[in-house]
């Protein structure tokens, strides 16, 4: 079986492409030939030595895809071996096969492509929890979203736009602009440095926003702190790019709240799983939500999929093919 080890904490040169024995399946779990692969910022992190450092190297990368079933280990029930299924954070994914929790798979209906499976869920499933758990956007709301031309930003401006709420986007460039905007961002701003604050608080009449949605770093979080109106809502997410520092909570502005998002808290059980998967998949089924998928790489060049999404110029889904 090929997949992408990463041999050690580093860049991208520390991906392999290599040959190992095929996984199998134990109790509860299944066997899935993988169809597609998808890239995520959580990845890059683990390569950097930001997560999973109780798992020895070589590890295999990646926690999602799309594929199909090719047997089961003891007491799983529900799943048939040919099955379509897609998952989200099954480490391994980065290979022809790996070896799925049956709580961490979902069945594909047959109007949704593998491409769409494998982008819709990570990123779908965050950018679903974020506009209805963390903050549930209302009609009217203004909500703004840091890199709103990337995988997560243009499925959440999307769903912001489906639950009534107004959406300012912030992208580095202008060709970004024009896909944030093809996703119904109602007004996009296009800077890198920032300084974003002051045009947002314009557009927001004065008042500043409902909710920020900020997975950009630390040189964004002051600006997210100016723009929120009295009681708006921070949430802060992806970790790879660092955080803010230490925080002083009785310094924060205007009664605001402010949490960190993190991936588990989204869909803690296999029933919440399979039923925000569902909306999803019924959403993209119907046309009221597209997924863009910004680059398709042979699966022996993750490395390159990874250096492309750390540049920051990519749009979309970055998606994998063994």
């Amino acid at each position: 079986m090929k997949a992408v080890v990463m041999n050690g904490i580093g860049g991208a040169g520390m991906l392999a492409y290599v040959d190992g024995p095929d996984p199998v399946p134990g109790a509860g779990e299944v066997l899935v030939e993988v169809a597609v692969a998808g890239v995520n910022f959580m990845d890059v992190g683990v390569r950097q030595g930001m997560a999973w450092r109780d798992m020895p190297d070589p590890k295999i990368l990646g926690v999602e895809g799309a594929g199909r079933v090719v047997a089961m280990g003891d007491g799983v029930e529900g799943f048939r071996p040919g099955q379509r299924v897609a998952w989200v954070y099954a480490p391994g994914s980065y290979a022809e096969k790996v070896v799925i929790p049956a709580g961490a798979l979902v069945a594909v209906p047959d109007a949704i492509d593998d491409r769409t499976a494998a982008s819709i869920m990570m990123q779908g499933l965050t950018a679903s929890h974020f506009a209805t758990d963390f903050y549930p956007v209302q009609p009217g709301d203004i909500a703004f979203v840091h890199a709103a031309a990337g995988g997560v930003g243009l499925l959440l401006t999307q769903i912001i736009k489906l639950r009534g709420g107004h959406v300012i986007g912030r992208v580095s460039s202008n060709d970004k602009a024009a896909v944030a905007r093809e996703a119904g961002a109602d007004h996009v701003i296009v800077e890198a440095e920032g300084r974003f604050a002051d045009e947002a608080l314009r557009l927001s009449g004065g008042e500043g926003v409902h909710v920020v949605y900020d997975g950009s770093g630390p040189a964004t979080f002051q600006g997210s702190l100016d723009i929120l109106r009295r009681s708006g809502t921070f949430c802060w997410y992806g970790p790879v790019l660092g955080g803010p520092g230490p925080l002083d909570i009785m310094s924060l502005p205007r009664s605001i709240k402010i949490g960190y998002a993190t991936f588990f808290d989204h869909i803690p059980t296999p029933e919440l799983l399979r039923a925000r998967t569902a909306q999803l998949f019924d959403w993209i089924i119907d046309g009221r939500l597209k997924v863009r998928i910004g680059g398709e790489y042979p699966l022996a060049e993750a490395a390159q999929a990874h250096r492309d999404m750390e540049s920051r110029a990519t749009t979309g889904k970055l998606l994998l093919f063994p």
